[in-house]
């Protein structure tokens, strides 16, 4: 069993590691961020923190690696959502760090970071609620990349596997609403017409790269 979670957090910090990066290359290379929050990648920016200190704090060390690079693609991220739009992206960014990203200070401050590491794992779903709204709000969702939602989905899933293995309530949490958050976006993506799963299939991936 342990050989199981180990391997299971393993796949997770892979994946967790790498699920900002399609995002950051898309809004890298084309410029545009429809459908995309700065909301959500400035709360990003401040949940990762979260799970950075948490891991270190409680000795769940396998979060310190994925929080600390997905701090680093978060924030690239953002500089270049901050030069497609300019300083419009700066409310967005304050709102995600300063206002949706201090949710679990209070149950720090009452209760220790047994406590706050049940904030932090609900704070995810706070974390990806900005980016499931902006999906919502508009059918042109050509700045959302796909493969970082089919990431998500599928960290989501490892991560609740390993929280419910070795009895973690932040793990577990983050990993249900990390479900739920990624599955919506997802199923919007598809019935908007925009082919989530597309970049699955190996031979369409060579085709769009082909036109790119």
């Amino acid at each position: 069993m342990n050989i199981f979670l180990n391997f299971l957090v393993v796949i997770a910090t892979v994946l967790g590691s790498w699920m900002a990066f399609p995002q950051a290359r898309r809004i890298a290379r084309t410029r545009r961020v429809d459908g995309v929050s700065a909301t959500w990648i400035g709360v990003s920016l401040a949940i990762n923190g979260w799970w950075l200190t948490y891991g270190v704090v409680m000795g769940v060390w396998a979060l310190v690696p994925v929080s600390s690079v997905s701090l680093v693609l978060y924030g690239v991220m953002g500089w270049f959502f901050a030069r497609s739009v300019g300083r419009a992206a700066l409310p967005g960014f304050a709102l995600g760090v300063f206002g949706l990203g201090m949710v679990p200070l209070p149950f720090l401050v009452v209760g220790g970071w047994e406590l706050a590491g049940v904030a932090v794992g609900l704070s995810y779903g706070v974390q990806l609620l900005p980016a499931v709204v902006a999906s919502l709000r508009t059918r042109v969702l050509s700045g959302v990349s796909s493969t970082t939602w089919i990431i998500a989905f599928v960290e989501a899933a490892l991560w609740l596997v390993y929280g419910l293995g070795v009895s973690d309530i932040a793990l577990t949490l983050a990993g249900v609403v990390g479900l739920v958050m990624a599955s919506v976006i997802l199923v919007r993506l598809a019935i908007t017409g925009h082919r989530p799963f597309v970049v699955l299939d190996p031979r369409r991936r060579l085709e769009l790269a082909a036109a790119n």
